[in-house]
């Protein structure tokens, strides 16, 4: 049995503005726009973190009572590692973040460029059970586009990892803004979180809506008009 002496520096880890973790609940929390990782998060290579992580989750595994022995069971410890550090979470590492090459508006084409209905699946950090719903982002060229499937792979890559919806957004649309080289970026994202519905509250119906509007896409105007682009 775990005595409560070896239990304390786990509870105190948890305490945010004099909050603790109990105090907190299942408050939704967002403390900035970088991702939380340790400044040695890609020391040990992704191998020897899936290796890692498989002991662990069989650790967990036997803890809740689990027949580790049972064919439907033996492997789940080295599928749940494999899958969190080459699928759900393989946006923390840098090496996957999608190669973008930019190319000149030879259309000129300078009104907004919409693509809506970006299928986005995330996991709540809070919680890690999975997010998700769609994304829609657009921008107006400052002289140079990038291929539609990039905007896909934009949004994947940051959605690959323990995410906010909020931090999410607008990592997105700083990347955007980055590689553009422009201000004029929107990004919506609608969304279902499973540790609202699957649990908690278990409230099934709701869904949660965050935007960043830069530049152009700050005026009533513009937001209409992409609201408009936007409607099935």
């Amino acid at each position: 049995m775990i005595t409560e002496k070896e239990l304390q520096p786990h509870k105190n880890k948890y305490h945010l503005n004099g909050f603790s973790i109990e105090d907190i609940g299942d408050d939704h929390l967002f403390t900035g726009l970088e991702t939380p990782l340790k400044p040695d998060a890609f020391k040990m290579s992704d191998t020897d973190k899936k290796q890692r992580i498989a002991v662990l989750f069989e650790e967990i595994m036997d803890v809740m009572g689990l027949d580790l022995t049972d064919d439907s069971l033996k492997g789940t410890p080295d599928r749940v590692a494999k899958m969190y550090i080459d699928e759900i979470f393989s946006g923390l590492n840098p090496a996957n973040k999608p190669k973008i090459a930019l190319f000149d508006n030879k259309y000129q084409y300078n009104q907004m460029l919409v693509e809506k209905n970006i299928t986005l699946y995330s996991n709540c950090e809070h919680h890690f059970v999975p997010i998700f719903g769609k994304a829609h982002v657009a921008y107006i060229s400052s002289g140079k586009v990038i291929g539609l499937s990039k905007l896909n792979r934009i949004v994947q890559y940051y959605a690959k990892r323990p995410q906010v919806q909020e931090r999410l957004t607008n990592q997105i649309a700083e990347e955007l803004k980055h590689i553009l080289g422009t201000e004029d970026v929107a990004v919506i994202i609608d969304a279902k979180h499973l540790c609202v519905s699957s649990r908690g509250i278990k409230d099934e119906s709701s869904a949660t809506v965050t935007s960043y509007y830069g530049g152009k896409f700050g005026t009533p105007e513009k937001i209409a008009e992409l609201q408009n682009y936007l409607k099935d």
